[in-house]
């Protein structure tokens, strides 16, 4: 199930969407000010923190809450993150690893966002797929050398045994469930997994380190918490991963 944003809410996102692919708008966020502002969120020093025990999924912040998931995805940066189209809007920060009020790696800051062509124009449920370019200041090494990645996965096929992993809103920790995926239209994909509600959109359906789909699509992500979709992902996501990956 998905968060349900309003029409209205998208276009406020418009000034952070790409128009068309390989177009990627920088967003004018640095750190965000809600945590400096006394969100309840912590951050142990990186050097500290061993990368092997730091998950690349994690929760996508706004105004001092979490509101969508995302994870990160390799490139050749190490600083590309994958949600939801839908999910998309101004201000955001990532917190890879997310659990209990603790950020282990800190925040990351959005500072570009890419989305479909096909997204921007008509919010097409088959392209509600998003990449996020993140930023941490004053940390010289990349997202990815933290906290790995998965290897983005095209044209795989509808059925897979996959792991989906999302933030519900109302919690401070993730929930995970392993399922089977099938077809469910043309380019949209289901998975039955109990316990996945607001908040969980964004969230990676990964199978053999590929992440082959995102909590999204069909109503915004589906409109029961026990059932979730996510757009196919063929060439069109292909082509705007190669626009942003490097």
């Amino acid at each position: 199930m998905a968060i349900k944003f309003l029409r209205s809410a998208l276009a406020a996102a418009a000034a952070v969407l790409v128009l068309g692919a390989g177009l990627v708008a920088g967003t004018d966020t640095t750190a965000d000010d809600a945590y400096a502002a006394g969100a309840p969120v912590t951050s142990p020093p990186t050097s500290s923190v061993s990368a092997k025990t730091i998950s690349p999924v994690g929760a996508l912040f706004a105004n001092g809450s979490h509101f969508c998931t995302a994870s990160v995805v390799h490139s050749a940066a190490g600083d590309l993150v994958l949600t939801a189209a839908h999910c998309v809007r101004t201000g955001m920060s990532f917190a890879p690893g997310y659990h209990d009020g603790v950020a282990p790696v800190g925040m990351w800051t959005v500072t570009g966002v890419a989305v479909a062509d096909g997204w921007t124009s008509s919010a097409d449920p088959d392209l509600d797929f998003a990449f996020l370019t993140v930023q941490q200041p004053g940390n010289t090494a990349s997202l990815e050398s933290l906290t790995g990645a998965n290897v983005l996965g095209t044209d795989r096929g509808f059925d897979h045994t996959i792991t989906l992993t999302g933030y519900p809103a109302t919690t401070d920790s993730p929930v995970v469930c392993t399922g089977t995926t099938t077809r469910s239209d043309t380019y949209q994909q289901r998975v039955a997994c109990p316990g996945f509600p607001d908040g969980t959109s964004g969230g990676p359906w990964v199978t053999g380190g590929a992440v082959i789909g995102v909590i999204g699509g069909y109503e915004l992500g589906g409109d029961t918490p026990d059932v979730s979709y996510s757009a196919y992902f063929d060439d069109d996501i292909a082509k705007l991963y190669a626009s942003v990956a490097g």
